[in-house]
């Protein structure tokens, strides 16, 4: 059998193995050196790291884009990063994070410690930028439209988190076991439920809008925002604490989305009225 006929008719299976593959080796050539530190790592250090794991997802997109759909399949990719006239009130769905991480933030530096006060880091929204942008070429752009034709919307948004949010075990426990040890797992199990939920809602706008540029943008926003937001010298158990109310709160958002939009999460068209 051809490489190409292989990739069409495991398309999906090849995709998720390509960007497990190339990011978790990425992570492990460039994170080995930071998980055998003892002391704290160096934000160059974190930026290499993720920089190569991004790889994963942009390289597997656009190589199973091309291997199953052609050169069509790519000009249909730019297609949908560009489009932009999608209507107002879907890009207020990008202040959900900012919005959300304020009030988690606030609350707890109130109730549980003041580390957990926001802060101001404005590099971190070029993080997200650089993320959403690269990340969501294979995760929306070529993964989620073909899963689309075999299950429904929320479903599928709920497989495809889950993929998502296990891509980043690995990176997650070389990058923060040292400092989180017996911490790290229900940390990242917060985490975990965040980023399930974090999908569902980047799922949501864009089978409503059929904008790559605004699940891009929605990723960006997340990663962003919490970026420039949460303060990176938090306890450990402050940093469990944290994932896990950040996590039902965005949960509670996806709840009410899938209470208003249906389990397809698209509003249904009303039938005409008849005469």
């Amino acid at each position: 059998m051809k490489v190409q006929d292989f990739a069409r008719r495991h398309s999906v299976g090849v995709y998720f193995c390509l960007a497990f593959g190339i990011s978790w080796i990425g992570a492990l050539l460039t994170g080995r050196a930071i998980f055998l530190q003892a002391e704290s790592v160096e934000l160059e250090e974190l930026a290499v790291m993720g920089i190569s794991i991004l790889a994963g997802p942009l390289v597997a997109g656009l190589t199973m884009t091309y291997l199953v759909n052609g050169r069509p399949g790519l000009q249909d990719l730019c297609a949908r990063m560009v489009k932009w006239r999608v209507g107002g009130r879907w890009y207020a769905t990008l202040l959900i994070f900012p919005i959300l991480l304020l009030v988690v933030s606030l609350a707890l530096s109130a109730w549980v410690s003041p580390e957990m006060s926001p802060t101001f880091f404005a590099p971190g929204i070029v993080m997200g930028l650089i993320a959403g942008s690269v990340e969501e070429v294979g995760w929306m752009g070529f993964a989620y439209p073909i899963m689309r034709l075999k299950q429904s919307i929320l479903r599928i948004s709920i497989y495809l988190g889950f993929v998502h949010a296990l891509w980043h075990i690995l990176p997650s426990f070389l990058g923060s076991y040292h400092a989180l040890g017996s911490y790290w797992l229900p940390y990242f199990m917060g985490s975990f439920a965040f980023i399930l939920a974090l999908r569902v809602l980047i799922v949501w706008v864009y089978a409503n809008t059929g904008s790559l540029l605004l699940a891009q943008l929605m990723h960006a926003s997340s990663t962003g925002f919490f970026a420039m937001l949460i303060p990176t010298d938090i306890a450990p158990a402050n940093w469990v604490i944290f994932y896990w109310v950040y996590a039902i709160l965005l949960s509670a958002a996806v709840g009410v989305v899938v209470a208003r939009y249906g389990r397809n999460l698209r509003r249904q068209p009303q039938m005409a009225k008849a005469m």
